[in-house]
């Protein structure tokens, strides 16, 4: 048995105007959701509560259950800034806005008119031409003053040689010395001004208002006129003082060697030595010759130490020796021996003059003994089928005879 679907449909309808034209702008509410129910052109079909809802599509309007006619705008936001909605349409709002020659400028759908540079006025009525220097006319400053306009900003300044507030009034700069500086004075034009007028090269100081000129140290002449150098080359100098030396005479040894020393000229160039029978540093002391000075600076080799010392004819001279713990030729060069104890080398070796050595070295045992290096020491014992002491000889066992040699000690040098 078939089963009886009933559609009911409920309409709400009201009225939109579009560019003058009035649409329908409708919601349908009814049972058997969106499948059953279709919406009009333009529009979309939506579930709310459990019933369907037609409504015309983003930036359309009309009759959704019929059609929805699409529009370029229906908010500000739906156009780009430099454009408003107006009758849903994106228009420039500055046509027609804003008074002669003024400038018109939207920004986020807001338009502001505005007078452009050099003009002035009212942008929505009249912008006219400005004058650069109309805030200064009248000038609003004082006495003795320049009135220059920046940014429509009059700015206020004294004239040159004159101080004070201007915008009161400015003054000169100065009457009197007083109202000056103490190395300043006040001159014909009434400013402060240094009051030196020196010769040429010399030097000026000013006190309480007052010049003093001098020629610089060591230089000749008139310092209200000209000073010159004591020298410009080494023939203006005197024999005492025999060098030019920035365009000052001098003598080039003065304080430069050290105590007893001797200084020579080389060209201008000061030479200090110290005499031929003493030593030391010219530059500091020179001092007579002493034992320990055969060892200064030391003449021996590498790492070896000096000792002053004696001759076969009894003259003085450096003796070259190996520190202790080194080994070599103490005229050339010294290094460290291999040890310095025993215990520094292998269990069969011995330190021997600080290197390791077979502690047997043929003078320990006797001559038919074995000598054997046993923890860094000779060993000596008599071979198999001798006896005796193996410091001095070993002799054959000879059951037939007693004999024993002599005891002797073998060595050979």
């Amino acid at each position: 048995m078939g089963h009886l679907q009933t559609l009911i449909v409920l309409s709400v309808t009201f009225a939109v105007t579009i560019n003058g034209d009035q649409y329908l702008q409708s919601r349908i509410i009814a049972s058997g959701g969106c499948d059953s129910n279709s919406c009009g052109v333009n529009a979309k079909c939506t579930m709310s509560r459990g019933r369907p809802v037609c409504s015309c599509l983003n930036l359309h309007m009309g009759d959704p259950l019929s059609q929805c006619i699409r529009v370029e705008c229906l908010i500000n936001e739906d156009c780009i800034g430099s454009k408003t909605c107006i009758n849903n349409k994106c228009v420039d709002p500055c046509i027609g806005l804003c008074g002669a020659n003024a400038l018109c400028e939207t920004r986020n759908h807001i338009p502001r008119c505005y007078c452009p540079s050099g003009y002035t006025g009212n942008p929505s009525n009249n912008c006219h031409i400005a004058d650069p220097e109309a805030a200064c006319k009248p000038s609003p400053c004082g006495a003795n003053t320049n009135c220059k306009v920046k940014n429509d900003i009059p700015i206020c300044t004294c004239l040159p040689g004159y101080k004070g507030s201007p915008l009161a009034g400015c003054h000169h700069e100065c009457e009197s010395d007083n109202e000056c500086p103490n190395h300043l004075a006040c001159s014909t034009s009434f400013k402060c001004e240094s009051p030196c007028k020196c010769g040429e090269n010399a030097d000026c100081n000013v006190i309480n208002h007052r010049a003093k000129c001098t020629c610089p140290n060591n230089w000749l002449g008139n310092p209200y006129l000209a000073c010159r150098p004591e020298c410009t080359i080494d023939s203006d100098c005197p024999a005492n003082k025999p060098t030019c030396l920035y365009q000052k005479c001098i003598n080039p040894c003065d304080g430069v060697c050290g105590v007893n020393a001797d200084c020579n000229l080389r060209g201008i160039t000061p030479v200090c030595s110290c005499p031929r029978h003493m030593t030391g540093n010219p530059f500091v002391h020179c001092r007579n010759f002493e034992a320990r000075d055969l060892c200064e600076p030391n003449p021996c080799g590498i790492d070896a130490i000096c000792t002053p010392g004696h001759d076969n004819t009894g003259k003085e001279r450096p003796v070259c020796t190996c520190p202790t713990g080194y080994i070599g030729n103490a005229l050339k060069l010294c290094q460290r021996g291999e040890c310095l104890s025993d215990n520094e080398c292998p269990y069969d070796k011995a330190c021997i003059d600080f290197t390791c050595q077979n502690p047997c070295t043929g003078y320990e045992c006797g001559p038919s003994a074995i000598c054997t290096p046993r923890r860094h020491i000779a060993v000596c014992t008599c071979p198999e089928g001798t006896r005796g002491d193996a410091l001095f000889t070993c002799n054959l066992i000879d059951s037939k005879s007693a004999y024993y040699a002599r005891p002797y000690r073998y060595r050979s040098y």
